[in-house]
């Protein structure tokens, strides 16, 4: 409009709608945790559960494309954490709470409640270590602090996703689902080191093994779905120990590096002082 101040149109002007495309794909995540709530009322759970899977993976796509295309904001990272919150700490609790955790009558609730504190703890601590004032080394990078929010969810899922494929009352059970969610709770808000996955690099002779394997996964994905989402939880939590091994075995490195690297200062030191008078 004419009226408008020059400052004004030179804002709208230069405003890229790039900056806005890991926003939307946050805000589809949260639409997606939602609904994913709307389906449980219903009491339509394999929508509930694709629902929330959806939200992983828009949730995963949305921060790399940030940083693809040079936009990462601090707005955007603190939408992310609180659609993280709901998609991958409220939305699984309520949706396991209907489906199984109501017939435990108080514990059930006092369960339910506990998966999404752990989450929002878990989501505190690691806004906290983005403002950190010493930045860590470069290769703990390729490592989560605990089990990340849309892992945990997915893991915490695994009963419900596994009573989609068999016929049995057990996966559903009160006591089944409460242990699962407290197990996976206490790895989500755990000091444990876990792979990333975002720095990984296949080598050059693995690329078409490792197309293989995808292939593979893909085809079981396509034939029985939900008991392969279930076994890629399960390997990924048998990878936590070969994680925290090779965390420490990093750390161990780093803590030699820095001492034989604080011995040389301190010989230099030595060396360069006054002589003593002849």
């Amino acid at each position: 409009m004419d009226g408008d101040s020059p400052s004004r149109r030179g804002r709208l002007h230069g405003f890229s709608i790039n900056r806005l495309i890991p926003n939307v794909l946050t805000l589809a995540a949260l639409c997606s945790g939602l609904t994913a709530i709307r389906f449980a009322l219903q009491g339509e759970m394999r929508l509930a559960v694709i629902a929330i899977i959806v939200a992983a993976i828009f949730d995963a796509l949305d921060g790399r494309v940030a940083r693809r295309l040079g936009v990462t904001s601090r707005f955007g990272a603190e939408l992310d954490s609180l659609s993280d919150f709901l998609c991958f700490g409220v939305t699984p609790a309520l949706v396991l709470y209907l489906a199984s955790l109501k017939d435990g009558g108080a514990l059930g609730w006092v369960v339910t409640l506990m998966f999404p504190i752990c989450s929002a703890l878990r989501l505190a601590r690691f806004n906290t270590a983005l403002v950190s004032d010493t930045p860590p080394p470069v290769w703990t990078g390729s490592y989560f602090t605990g089990v990340p929010a849309p892992a945990g969810a997915l893991l915490a899922l695994i009963p419900l996703m596994v009573s989609f494929e068999i016929e049995a009352a057990w996966p559903r059970h009160a006591l089944v689902v409460g242990a699962v969610l407290v197990v996976v709770g206490g790895l989500m808000v755990s000091r444990l080191p876990t792979y990333s996955f975002k720095k990984g690099r296949v080598p050059r002779h693995l690329v078409l093994p490792s197309l293989l394997g995808a292939a593979l996964v893909m085809g079981v994905l396509a034939s029985a779905p939900w008991i392969a989402l279930s076994l890629l939880g399960l390997a990924y939590v048998a990878l936590i120990p070969f994680s925290w091994t090779a965390y420490r075995r990093q750390a161990s490195q780093d803590r030699r590096a820095a001492a034989n690297s604080a011995e040389v200062v301190s010989l230099r030191a030595v060396d360069s002082g006054p002589s003593a008078p002849h």
